[in-house]
C-alpha cells in the first residue's frame, strides 16, 4: 500500500469513526476502489489507525474523561462500592467494554470472515439506515437527568456487540443502545466516543499482538512511516467529525445519516450487480 492510499484511507476512517455510518464498511470499500490487496498489512493497518482516531477523543475530552467521582458515597457503602463510586466513570466505561471483548474472542474469526464480504456490508448498511429513519421517533424520550447506572452501562455495551457485523457502525449500535436507555441524542453521543476508547485500543492491541505471535512483526517494522502518517491523518479528520456530529445530531437528529447509508449501500450492490469486482483481493 502506497502512501497515497493510506492517507485516503486515514481520511475515510477519521470521518466515519464516530458518524454511525459504518467505518469497517467504508474502509472496506474505499481499499477496494483503490485497488489495494488485502494483505496482512493492510488488514492490520485498518485496524491499528483507529488508535490515532480514539486518541481525538481523549484529546477533545480530556477534562471528562480524566477525572474521579469526589460526590460523596452512599452511607453504609462497602470498601468496594466506595472504590467504586470514585472510579465511577471508568467503571461503567469497564462495564460497557466487557460484552464486545468476551464476543471478539470468542468469534473473531467468524467476524474476520465478515469483513470480507463486500454484501454484507451493503445490506447492512442499508438495512441499518432504514433504522435510522425511524430511530428518532422510537427513541425521542430522553432526559438530561437520566442517570448512566451500571445495568444501563451494561444494556449499552451488547448493543455494540451487535457492531461487529460489518457495516453495522459500532457508533450507531452504541448510541442507539444509550437513547434505549433513556440518555439524551447527545449524551448518547458522547458516551459512544467514551466507550470506543476502550473497545478500539483492545482491538488495535490485539491485532499487532496476533502480528507478533504469528511471527509477523516486521510486517509493522517495514511500514512504521506509513502507520505513522495514518494515525495522524485519521486524528485531525476525526477531531473535526466529531465536532461536527455532535452539533448536527443535537440539532436535527439521525435521519440524514439514515439516507446517506441507504444510497451508499444501494450503490454498492448496484455496482456488484453490473459486474463492478469488489470482492475481496488475496
Amino acid at each position: 500500500m502506497d502512501i497515497f492510499s493510506s492517507i485516503i484511507i486515514a481520511i475515510v476512517e477519521g470521518l466515519t469513526e464516530f458518524l454511525p455510518v459504518s467505518s469497517t464498511g467504508h474502509m472496506i470499500i474505499t481499499e477496494k476502489l483503490l485497488g489495494v490487496p488485502a494483505d496482512d498489512f493492510v488488514k492490520a493497518f485498518t485496524v491499528i489507525i483507529q488508535f490515532g482516531a480514539i486518541l481525538s477523543v481523549v484529546c477533545l475530552y480530556w477534562r471528562r474523561f480524566f477525572r474521579l467521582n469526589h460526590t460523596p458515597a452512599p452511607e453504609g457503602a462497602s470498601s468496594l462500592r466506595r472504590f467504586l463510586h470514585k472510579y465511577d466513570f471508568y467503571w461503567k466505561l469497564l462495564v460497557a467494554f466487557i460484552p464486545a471483548a468476551v464476543i471478539g474472542l470468542a468469534f473473531g474469526d467468524v467476524v474476520d470472515s465478515l469483513l470480507e464480504n463486500v454484501v454484507v456490508v451493503a445490506v447492512m448498511l442499508i438495512l441499518g439506515g432504514i433504522f435510522m429513519l425511524f430511530c428518532d421517533k422510537i427513541f425521542n424520550h430522553g432526559s438530561d437527568d437520566t442517570v448512566l447506572t451500571e445495568k444501563r452501562a451494561l444494556r449499552i455495551g451488547l448493543f455494540q456487540c451487535i457492531a461487529m457485523i460489518p457495516g453495522v457502525s459500532r457508533s450507531m449500535a452504541t448510541i442507539v443502545g444509550g437513547m434505549s436507555q433513556k440518555l439524551t441524542r447527545r449524551a448518547a453521543a458522547e458516551f459512544s466516543f467514551f466507550l470506543a476508547v476502550p473497545t478500539m485500543l483492545a482491538a488495535t492491541g490485539y491485532e499487532v499482538l496476533k502480528l507478533f505471535l504469528s511471527d509477523k512483526s516486521a510486517v509493522l517494522a517495514n511500514n512504521v512511516t506509513t502507520l505513522i502518517i495514518g494515525n495522524v491523518v485519521a486524528f485531525v479528520v476525526a477531531l473535526l467529525a466529531i465536532k461536527f456530529f455532535i452539533n448536527f445530531v443535537t440539532k436535527y437528529g439521525f435521519k440524514a445519516f439514515g439516507w446517506y447509508r441507504i444510497i451508499v449501500g444501494s450503490a454498492i450492490l448496484i455496482m456488484l450487480a453490473c459486474g463492478v469486482d469488489l470482492a475481496i483481493i488475496d
